[in-house]
């Protein structure tokens, strides 16, 4: 892993002329600072790359994950890209931390205003605005979705995560909240349930293998539109994300389905406190509109 902005392309392939390692940009999404948010790498021209490649790249990296942006289907739009994300073990469905990332590394580029990204769960539209000298990306999810959680597998999931069925929020029940990919959603009652967070590495990956999740989205409401939030990642090789948009837009999704906010919401959403990398995540509810809106700054590091 590395600290610098950009590592540079080391050789070219004689017979295409293109690079053999491509140039890596370096940011961290949902902060301003570089000891907050979600560190990810961002390679703007991964067109030459392979998957074996891909993920190669993003082990060597060791983010949670990394995007990797070519080209959208239609070349003569400057402002259509498709974006895969890869974690240190397998390519992810979505992610938004990387978007936010890469939209921002775009718009240092480009020029703020709006993209669209082509990611494996839909169409993504984002769109960029410098607020205080610094900018900021609000992606706005595909159609999201909520669904029941079976008994056996939350109890399986507290069995993992090491927590008691009596330190769950009874008013914030289990549900699985899809907004590009699927979260287990369990509240906790009180934040220092939330802080303590030691669990069965294998055995959490294992459940989450068998439902097709990619994170458990561990919340604490604090006030009615503010939470602190957690993510296991066993998935991608990781214990935790510091901030993961693509939780933030299902959990956005969940809020609103089981009523606990209005048509018309702003959530503010904490992670990372307990990692050392405090992240801020804004995730925005309109009446009428399904999709989630999360909003959050980048920087390069």
């Amino acid at each position: 892993m590395t600290d610098h902005a950009q590592t540079s392309a080391a050789g070219r392939d004689a017979a295409t002329d293109t690079p053999l390692t491509p140039d890596v940009l370096h940011y961290t999404a949902f902060t301003t600072s570089p000891a907050g948010g979600n560190l990810a790498g961002v390679i703007l021209d991964a067109s030459a790359l392979d998957d074996e490649r891909m993920v190669g790249i993003a082990a060597e990296l060791g983010y949670s994950e990394s995007a990797f942006v070519t080209p959208g289907p239609d070349p003569s739009d400057s402002r259509s890209f498709t974006l895969r994300f890869f974690s240190p073990k397998a390519e992810v469905g979505f992610c938004g931390h990387a978007t936010v990332a890469t939209a921002v590394a775009l718009g240092e580029r480009l020029g703020a205003g709006d993209y669209v990204f082509h990611t494996s769960a839909g169409r993504v539209p984002v769109s960029v605005v410098r607020e205080d000298g610094v900018l900021k990306a609000t992606l706005t999810s595909v159609p999201p979705a909520v669904h029941d959680a079976a008994p056996d597998v939350v109890a399986e999931a507290l069995a993992a995560l090491g927590w008691r069925a009596d330190e769950l929020d009874a008013d914030l029940p289990p549900r699985i909240a899809y907004a590009g990919v699927r979260h287990l959603v369990l509240a906790a009652a009180t934040r220092e349930r939330l802080a303590d967070l030691a669990y069965d590495f294998d055995r959490l990956l294992n459940l989450m293998h068998r439902l097709d999740l990619t994170t458990v989205q561990l919340v604490w409401r604090a006030s009615g539109t503010v939470f602190h939030v957690r993510d296991p990642f066993p998935v991608g090789g990781v214990v935790e994300d510091a901030a993961t948009g693509a939780a933030a837009a299902a959990f956005g999704a969940y809020a609103r389905e089981l009523g606990l906010v209005p048509a018309d919401a702003s959530l503010t959403l904490h992670q990372g406190h307990d990692m050392g990398r405090p992240s801020l995540l804004e995730v925005d509810l309109r009446a009428g509109e399904p999709r989630v809106r999360v909003t959050g700054a980048a920087i390069a590091v």
